[in-house]
């Protein structure tokens, strides 16, 4: 007998296992329900069998329907599991529904499968976005925050050009600054400098611009006991374009100091005067004493936990200042706590070289220079320092913060041109000072000029500065001695934001099973 409605000859056996009334639209909708749609292409031998079996028909080759039931749940179950789970999901074999036989997936298993391969794809989302913050490598620029933001973010900004490295909200910290941006300016005998940064880890901050020029706003001091007026429109021209800087930046606090030429000259008062009026920057006249603290503010990050004394020193235009340190078992958060006994010597490189001549330096001339600035240190009244340092330990050394002492570490390097970052915090023996010394020493005023790390600018300089140097050493006899790149200017950012508290830290509370940043500062070293 012949089913009226497939056409289908019955299995032998019996009667037909269809049930009556159920015909073509019946076995469309089971079939529908099964993954099949109505327009699918022409039904083939296979497919012909799975349909009869999906319809009730018993197949002697086919597997028992309720497993494929079974399979089809747990296909789903898995679907959804891996859906919640997201990357963590369980390994790739139960990630993956089980494909009935013969038929197709359900949509719903088809689309979570794609959306979990194109997900798991070397961890990445579909954008080729990371589907976890990802640490990223040192020096690493992302976008910077909007200024006035409210987010707390730490850039490092290189003159304009915008580079940001891993902040403290990545590392899970805040600091109690946002976006805060403190200046300093130095007007010295010699040098007009700016400084424009940023507060980072404690104790640090990093630089967003910088300037630098050489006005040589002393020149003639010594003689005339008045500023010239060509230094001072040299002077005036680069605090204009210090000024321009500042007016740029959304400064909240600054400082602007003028040192030894400005103190010493009977027009000082004056030439501030001008400045005020052409740039309408207000600079303040510091002591010695404060130009000597600011000095080993600046550069208490180069003395060692193993120092128990310093000899700090900071060899200017028109003056000198010595700072001895004395450091015990309880070390203070500032260095210049430490400070026992300090002096500033009234004599520069530029002072000097004009009194003795800086062009033409013969072995002679450079004695008499050094003879003179060791008579002026014969008057400073300082304890020697043997009674503080400990046998056989190297817990003394010298530091020395100027141009004099970053030029001979340039020379040592044999530099093609002037880099800060290799010299900074370079350790120099006390036999390399003594050559690098004599070096200079040989060359006449165009050989030192042609060197890219003194130029000519310093060249009538640099062996006046080494003169106050070689009374320095031996005053205080070392083996070693370290050079900063770094003075007052960095002195003056680091007690400004340590009198704001900008490095009081401020850690979120860790909610239960929560795993944090990592708990890693910039360095990579644990906290």
């Amino acid at each position: 007998m012949m089913d009226p409605d497939s056409g289908a000859k019955p299995p032998e056996g019996g009667a037909s296992a269809v049930p009556r009334g159920e015909g073509k639209s019946s076995r469309r909708r089971k079939a529908k329900r099964n993954g099949k749609r109505r327009d699918a292409a022409p039904v083939t031998n296979s497919e012909a069998v799975d349909s009869a079996a999906s319809a009730g028909r018993p197949h002697s080759q086919e597997p028992n329907p309720s497993a494929r039931k079974r399979k089809r749940r747990r296909a789903k179950s898995a679907g959804a599991q891996q859906l919640v789970q997201g990357s963590n999901a369980a390994p790739a074999a139960q990630q993956i529904p089980v494909r009935p036989e013969g038929g197709q997936l359900p949509h719903s298993a088809k689309s979570s499968s794609r959306n979990r391969r194109k997900k798991n794809r070397g961890g990445r989302g579909l954008q080729g976005r990371p589907l976890t913050p990802a640490k990223a490598a040192p020096g690493v620029a992302k976008a910077p925050a909007p200024v006035g933001s409210g987010q707390v973010s730490s850039r490092d900004i290189r003159g304009r050009a915008g580079a940001e490295s891993l902040g403290a909200e990545q590392r899970g910290e805040k600091f109690s600054y946002v976006n805060d941006l403190y200046a300093a300016l130095d007007l010295g005998t010699n040098n007009c400098r700016l400084l424009i940064a940023q507060p980072t880890r404690p104790g640090q901050f990093r630089v967003v611009d910088a300037f630098s020029r050489i006005v040589r706003l002393g020149e003639g001091l010594g003689t005339s006991r008045r500023l010239s007026q060509d230094a001072m429109d040299r002077a005036v021209e680069a605090l204009r374009i210090c000024a321009t800087k500042l007016a740029n930046r959304p400064i909240r606090r600054m400082r602007l100091i003028a040192t030894e030429a400005c103190r010493a000259a009977d027009n000082g008062e004056e030439f501030l005067a001008r400045v005020i009026a052409e740039t309408g920057l207000e600079l303040e006249i510091i002591d010695r004493e404060t130009e000597a603290r600011l000095a080993v503010s600046g550069c208490s990050s180069l003395v060692g936990r193993e120092a128990r004394s310093v000899v700090l020193f900071d060899i200017g235009g028109g003056s000198s200042e010595i700072a001895v340190i004395r450091i015990d078992d309880s070390r203070s958060s500032r260095l210049a706590n430490h400070i026992t006994h300090w002096t500033s010597l009234p004599v520069g490189v530029v002072t000097l070289s004009e009194r003795h001549g800086g062009r033409d330096v013969t072995p002679d001339v450079f004695s008499a220079m050094v003879t003179e600035v060791e008579g002026m240190l014969a008057g400073f009244d300082c304890p020697p320092l043997a009674a503080f340092r400990r046998q056989g330990a190297e817990d003394f050394h010298l530091i020395g913060t100027s141009g004099t002492v970053t030029t001979l570490a340039g020379v040592h390097l044999d530099l093609p041109r002037y880099d800060r970052r290799k010299v900074d915090g370079l350790w120099l023996s006390d036999a390399e000072v003594s050559a690098m010394q004599a070096k200079l020493l040989s060359w006449d005023f165009a050989g030192r000029a042609a060197n890219p790390c003194i130029g000519p600018d310093r060249a009538d300089l640099v062996l006046a500065g080494c003169a106050i140097l070689e009374a320095i050493r031996r005053r205080w006899p070392s083996q070693r001695m370290r050079v900063a790149d770094r003075g007052l200017r960095e002195g003056l950012l680091t007690d400004m934001m340590a009198d704001d508290g900008v490095w009081r830290r401020v850690r979120p509370r860790r909610q239960a099973g929560s795993q944090g940043a990592g708990g890693q500062d910039e360095a990579g070293a644990r906290r």
